[in-house]
């Protein structure tokens, strides 16, 4: 390996970040909307909606990230080997995003076979742009600190993109469409659609590939998947970032549900009645109580991640990890003993939720670049895109299952999609069950997984220093 200087200047950082804040106008679309936009805008019913995003998401899972990640590895450009598909992928994932939530007058047959296509290009389209793009921070920069900076310049992109999505979107759809959900998911897409173009284009042109593989380092596919087979950090990342996707979406794609059909109106509206004079205007207390909810959480959030890098450096990321997503995992599980009425405690349990996750949410993917490193260290050739088309397979894996287990789930308690007749007393259990219980199993089993993590404090100091003098020779 030749590397050069190890820093990284603010302009880069926040070029890099803001490839991830394009990527998640698109990911944190699917995690809050996907589920609610089939069946109550697009109008599947829960089953079919289930089967899509299952199916289709666990196809592009497996096939699509192992194979893009095998590519970016072998691409060779005078840009690098992952800025390219920045490049590259920028408008065609802006276009089929905009494609993938249209409402086409298609018989209801037609709308199934639409949304499969669509959803299917979405998410090849997804694999090509943010493999790389997720690959190329183990690249940017070998210095385990600087790069733990670069995750949390990321993750506050991150934050914004969740924040817009999360806090406006609902609102903005009833506005764009005055009342037409349809209409408007489709308007709010578009502007979204240009926005992410051009943030991806800057990410490309402010980036810079500095960890480079030596000319003479040769490996075939079949070396880098046995490579991968013998990495246990590898292993349990892949199964702690599949567990950690379904628990993002199951309970991102429930918030919705959980404030049309579970918390008690009257309360919500007494809740906020004496903050609407310090908000914007939203179409109603529904829509403004979700932004609400989702809004104060993310701010707290970027709090928590803003201590992150702090904490990472002098307890390292696994400990720091296990502890704010156990912490944040008991807030969960609080929300299964709060009736409807109990809209404060909501509210200030998600708070607290937020923050602890927060300070989870860079470390897992610089933990990932430490992956690489580890495979680095032990096998003396290096497979960036690899490993993190490794991890894309159980994010893409973990939020396919996440999603359709929301339609899934709420199909067997008896909700009935775009009704306006108050729903069965079965299905506001299901509500309540999809934001408690059921998320919080996925995250605490990723928290018993990384006691086996070995790469600990004092192995990250290890590999740092001998992998610098390495690529020093």
């Amino acid at each position: 390996m030749s590397i050069q200087s190890h820093k990284l200047s603010v302009l880069e950082k926040i070029g890099y970040s803001l490839g991830d804040l394009a990527a998640n106008l698109v990911f944190q679309t699917l995690v809050t909307y996907l589920a609610y936009f089939y069946t109550d805008i697009y109008g599947l019913k829960t089953e079919d909606a289930t089967l899509v995003t299952l199916i289709v998401g666990l196809i592009a899972a497996f096939a699509f990230n192992p194979i893009m990640g095998a590519i970016a590895d072998r691409t060779n450009t005078r840009w690098g080997k992952f800025r390219p598909w920045i490049l590259w992928t920028a408008i065609p994932l802006g276009v089929v995003a905009l494609l993938a939530f249209s409402t086409p007058d298609f018989s209801y047959k037609g709308k199934v076979i639409y949304a499969v296509i669509t959803y299917t290009f979405l998410l090849l389209l997804y694999a090509a742009n943010n493999l790389p793009y997720s690959a190329l921070s183990g690249v940017i920069t070998g210095d385990m600190s600087e790069r733990n900076s670069l995750s949390a310049y990321r993750f506050i992109a991150v934050m914004f993109a969740q924040f817009f999505v999360q806090v406006f979107m609902y609102n903005l759809i009833i506005k764009a469409g005055n009342g037409d959900k349809a209409a408007g998911m489709e308007s709010v897409i578009t502007y979204l659609a240009i926005i992410g173009t051009i943030m991806l284009l800057i990410t490309f042109f402010t980036t810079k590939e500095r960890v480079v593989p030596k000319p003479e380092q040769k490996s075939t596919l079949a070396e880098d998947l046995k490579d991968l087979s013998k990495n246990v950090p590898w292993i349990l990342m892949l199964i702690t970032t599949f567990l950690i996707f379904i628990t993002l979406a199951m309970k991102g794609g429930s918030y919705v549900y959980y404030f049309e059909n579970y918390v008690d109106q009257a309360q919500l509206k007494a809740f906020l009645d004496p903050m609407k004079g310090f908000l914007p205007t939203f179409e109603n207390d529904t829509a403004l109580g979700l932004g609400v909810f989702n809004g104060g959480g993310i701010l707290v959030g970027l709090i928590g991640i803003w201590w992150s890098k702090s904490l990472a450096d002098k307890y390292g990321k696994r400990n720091v990890f296990m502890g704010s997503l156990f912490i944040s995992t008991l807030f969960i599980i609080m929300f299964y003993f709060y009736p409807p009425q109990s809209v404060g405690l909501m509210f200030g349990t998600q708070i607290l939720h937020m923050f602890f996750y927060g300070i989870s949410t860079p470390i897992l993917w610089a933990m990932i670049a430490d992956v690489a490193d580890y495979s680095e260290w032990r096998n003396n050739r290096r497979a960036t895109a690899i490993i993190f088309s490794a991890m894309m397979v159980g994010l893409k894996a973990g939020l396919s299952v996440g999603s359709s287990l929301v339609a899934g789930i709420l199909g067997a308690y008896n909700y009935v999609p775009q009704s306006n007749a108050p729903q069965a007393e079965s299905a506001i259990q299901g509500t309540k069950m999809l934001v408690s219980i059921f998320p919080s199993i996925p995250f605490l089993l990723a928290v018993g997984l990384l006691f086996f993590y070995v790469i600990d404090k004092k192995m990250e100091v290890k590999l740092e220093s001998e992998l610098k003098v390495r690529r020093a020779e």
